[in-house]
């Protein structure tokens, strides 16, 4: 990520002096006019040094190379007190460069087992305090050796991830090692033995916090026996004895503060801490379903004590604490934190609540339990935004992560809650989540982009996000060298990526190439920021301005990289739905070619058809339909194997979803626009699961089996096996029944091609009995009534062409030459879609051949079909029409209009088809 500093200037003399600033994100300039020279090697050190304070270490180690004299202030004792770890893979040799700097660190933060394992190697005697999350595999020995080499710690904090592999041995190391201990926090172990908590209390006498949190088994009786503690957390742990607790933790003489959320504490147990407990202040019982199924247990009867529960009001509760009970509003704690006289009492309880409330919350809103829709309006949303804006980073990142959390119903889906997620935005919350999203902090950077992405879901979330400039800090964190915050900031421009309105903003915001270049900086292990990456370009590729951004900043070539190389099914399904995307546009920009072009492009995704993942199945279909249109790309895929597997696909998703479905046959159809593919088609088993197909129950799954076996169907082999495989009655049920126009068209037209007498001409349709018919690379033959299955094709296509017609508008013209009178036959007739549709010449030639057919219904509908392709405004209209005119069509169409034996159906299209050449030839010329 680019950070830059924006510098006050005052003058003095003739020379400019910089003035240090605030740091902020992104690509801004500097304040300075551009022709005004600033010295930064002239600032003075202790300035250099607050500007090395505010810039995270990769960007500290950046400006330190850049002179010896920032070399030697980037080594200060001073801006190495702490260390946060999470973002890197800190192994034992980073650890070992980074010793000679911290000797006077008292701080770090780390993640992941390997991590912990290097903290040794830092050599930093002086550490206070350690935290680490993602610790399932931090063992024993890790553990102990941490605590042998740091005796004075005073601070350790484990979680909220299990620690699974952490035992009481380990435990009990901590209480030998480490005497100056003040506050432990676990979770997830699985037994604290009353030995272990006994070591604690006799070894650690300055132990005033402890938490145990989400563990299995923990020690009630010798919890009773640590007296230094003041303020002590069993949330989330099973398996205790409320009667047990409630008789022995009252005579803890310094507890002040204790947290039993997400237990099944009882009333009477809650009753007896708060009455009997001489020094019990705040007893937190959040998401405690025994205590709050009890609906006569009341909280008013224990004067000076506070209990935090989902029944009662959290905020007024907490301005309890302070001698000034006017304000009890969502302000509170900004209240206390604005305070000019400080309470070191309250605030040694409020720092604890906060770090309580967040983890609960956080905790409750992973396991969304039902029943806290009101909860979560009311109160629990406002507390996480106040949260927020605390002074502890781990509670800010833990109230963002809560946002992000409690707002999603359905993660594998993308389905968040609406009303959650506007009741965030009502409050503010999107100002302070970019806000906090703007701290040189990577770990607040990454949860707050985490919560913005979420919430972005909702549409009226992301126009605000936008409003409020959140797609220039995404895109400008979507370019942080640290993965977590990268991987977020491009979760979130997928999100935005989805509205329409927004996709020209974020490629206005450089988030184009941001994106682009993120899969070249990430483009090995690590899955989660290419699926985003990926995920966000497919939907900016799917605007056809941002595919040719996408294109102009080598998203092409990134993507085929992922398509190729990437095993993640979810990177691949985003790649080949973004090349999907950027192949739709063949008729506006050149990305299509480009796509098919790509060293290794259609081989990977030929390749992705056969994945185990229906996602990876369904887009690496969708974008071979695409690129099929382009015909260099069409033989290049059937010369890549796509004919097989595109086949074989067909022919397995008979069960699969209607999107599958849909691009398996639409593939195809694209493949058999080439008479060489139609008959590979035709020869590798194509017909049977693409008839299956058409017997489907979704309409979009109709048209491009119709489109497909269509173009099948021109062919003479593939037209006996249609009329083998039951073809026949599959496509007279689509061209009868199917809710789309475009399927009853296009099945109309297969019929037509398979029975207007050019194929199947050998044999007699008059006789009763059943013919056998076969092609020539068949061995096996099927009896089919050919007879039987014609008049049956061609009955139902007279009643497809004639639900476009109107027997009085065909009434009027046929008793009148006049425009309007055939304008008003040519609007009842329009298949809209049809438009669309791109016929060859041997195809235009086919349907001109079919008006001299003595069938009187094939003329009608070859009329029709004819009217289609040409009706001005299509899209290949004026390509239909070229081709008609090289077929001398217009004589064969004067024919037929009139004749006195051709349907008048067939008279009055035959009549509309001229008056389009005419129209077509006229706007040619001119």
């Amino acid at each position: 990520m680019n950070r830059r500093v924006r510098q006050k200037v005052a003058k003095k003399s003739k020379e400019k002096v910089g003035l240090p600033g605030n740091p902020e994100i992104g690509d801004a300039g500097l304040c300075p006019d551009s022709n005004e020279y600033v010295d930064w090697t002239s600032l003075p050190d202790d300035t250099v040094i607050q500007l090395f304070s505010c810039l995270n270490y990769r960007d500290r180690a950046s400006l330190s190379s850049t002179c010896k004299t920032w070399r030697v202030l980037g080594l200060s004792s001073c801006l190495w007190i702490s260390l946060d770890l999470r973002a890197h893979k800190c192994d034992p040799g980073m650890a070992v460069s980074l010793a000679s700097r911290c000797v006077n660190l008292q701080k770090i933060r780390f993640r992941g087992a390997e991590s912990a394992d290097a903290i040794i190697h830092l050599q930093a005697r002086n550490l206070r305090e350690i935290s680490g999350d993602y610790c399932r595999k931090i063992t024993d020995a890790t553990l102990s050796m941490i605590v042998a080499r740091h005796e004075a710690l005073e601070t350790l904090q484990l979680g909220p991830d299990f620690c699974e592999k952490v035992s009481s041995d380990a435990i009990k190391a901590i209480a030998f090692c480490c005497p100056k201990l003040k506050k432990l926090r676990l979770s997830g172990l699985r037994d604290v033995s009353a030995d272990v908590i006994n070591a604690l209390a006799k070894h650690c006498p300055n132990l005033i916090d402890i938490g145990f949190l989400d563990c299995l088994k923990v020690d009630e009786v010798a919890l009773g026996n640590v007296v230094s503690v003041h303020f002590l957390s069993v949330a989330g742990t099973s398996n205790m004895k409320w009667g047990v607790v409630s008789h022995l933790w009252h005579k803890l003489p310094k507890l002040i503060g204790l947290d039993v959320s997400r237990t099944d504490i009882d009333p009477s147990a809650v009753s007896r801490l708060l009455s009997l407990s001489p020094s019990l202040k705040v007893l937190c019982a959040m998401n405690c379903p025994v205590l709050e199924e009890d609906n006569t247990f009341s909280v008013n009867q224990y004067k000076g004590k506070l209990l935090l529960a989902l029944f009662n009001d959290i905020f007024k509760g907490l301005a309890s604490l302070f001698a000034d009970t006017t304000k009890t509003g969502k302000n509170v704690l900004l209240d206390w934190r604005n305070l000019k006289t400080k309470d070191k009492n309250v605030d040694e309880i409020m720092n604890w609540l906060e770090w309580i409330l967040s983890h609960t919350l956080l905790r409750t809103a992973e396991s969304n339990p039902q029943g806290l829709d009101a909860f979560w309006l009311k109160l629990g949303a406002p507390i996480l935004l106040s949260l927020m804006q605390s002074s502890q980073e781990e509670v800010q990142e833990r109230a963002a992560t809560g946002l992000a959390t409690f707002v999603v119903i359905d993660d594998e889906n993308a389905s968040i809650d609406c009303g959650r997620a506007e009741e965030v935005m009502r409050d503010g919350g999107i100002r302070l989540l970019l806000n906090l999203a703007k701290s040189w902090r990577e770990g607040l950077q990454s949860e707050a982009a985490k919560a913005i992405a979420n919430l972005s879901v909702n549409a009226n979330v992301a126009k605000a996000v936008a409003e409020e400039g959140g797609i220039e800090i995404l895109a400008g964190l979507a370019r942080s060298m640290n993965r977590l915050v990268a991987e977020e900031a491009a979760g979130g421009l997928w999100n935005l990526s989805v509205g329409e309105e927004h996709k020209g903003a974020i490629a206005e915001a450089g988030g184009v190439k941001a994106l682009v270049d993120l899969i070249f900086k990430w483009s090995s292990g690590s899955d989660g920021v290419l699926e985003r990456a990926a995920g966000a370009l497919a939907n900016l590729a799917a605007d056809d301005k941002c595919s040719m951004e996408v294109a102009l900043a080598g998203g092409v070539h990134a993507l085929v990289m992922l398509a190729r190389n990437c095993k993640f099914e979810g990177v691949q399904e985003q790649a080949a739905r973004a090349l999907a995307n950027l192949a739709a546009h063949g008729d506006s920009n050149s990305n299509n070619a480009a796509v098919g072009q790509e060293a290794g492009a259609l081989e990977a995704l030929v390749q992705l058809t056969r994945s185990l993942h229906e996602g990876v199945r369904q887009e690496a279909a969708g974008a071979l339909w695409n690129l099929s249109f382009d015909d260099r790309n069409r033989e290049a895929i059937a010369a890549a194997g796509g004919v097989e597997a595109l086949v074989a696909l067909a022919q397995s998703c008979a069960n699969a979803s209607p999107g599958l479905q849909e691009r398996a046959a639409g593939a195809l159809w694209g493949l058999s626009v080439s008479e060489a593919n139609s008959i590979a088609i035709g020869q590798e088993g194509g017909v049977a699961p693409l008839i299956a197909l058409a017997r489907s129950e979704a309409e979009d799954v109709h048209e491009t089996a119709a489109g497909a076996l269509w173009n099948l169907a021109f062919n003479p082999g593939n037209a006996l096996r249609i009329v083998e495989e039951g073809g026949v009655p599959a496509l007279v049920d689509l061209c009868s029944s199917s809710v789309s126009k475009m399927a009853r068209f296009m099945a109309a037209l297969a019929l037509a091609y398979m029975f207007d007498g050019r194929y199947l001409h050998n044999f007699h349709f008059g006789m009763d009995e059943f013919a056998l018919i076969g092609t020539s690379t068949e061995s096996t033959s099927k009896s089919v009534n050919l007879d039987g299955a014609r008049r049956m094709a061609l009955k139902h296509i007279e009643a497809f062409v004639l639900t476009f017609t109107d027997p009085q508008a065909f009434a009027t013209a046929a008793a009148s030459s006049a425009p309007a009178a055939l304008a008003q036959v040519t609007e009842r007739a329009r298949i809209q879609e049809a438009g669309h549709l791109r016929c060859s010449g041997a195809e235009i030639g086919r349907f001109v051949a079919m008006l001299r057919n003595p069938s009187s219904i094939l003329k009608a509908c070859a009329a029709f079909a004819l009217l289609q392709f040409t009706i001005p405004g299509g899209r290949h209209a004026l390509h239909h029409a070229s081709l008609m005119q090289s077929a001398g069509a217009a004589r064969v169409l004067r024919a037929a209009a009139a004749a006195a034996t051709a349907p008048l159906e067939a008279k009055i299209f035959a009549r509309i088809v001229l008056r389009n050449l005419e129209y077509h030839h006229i706007e040619s010329s001119i």
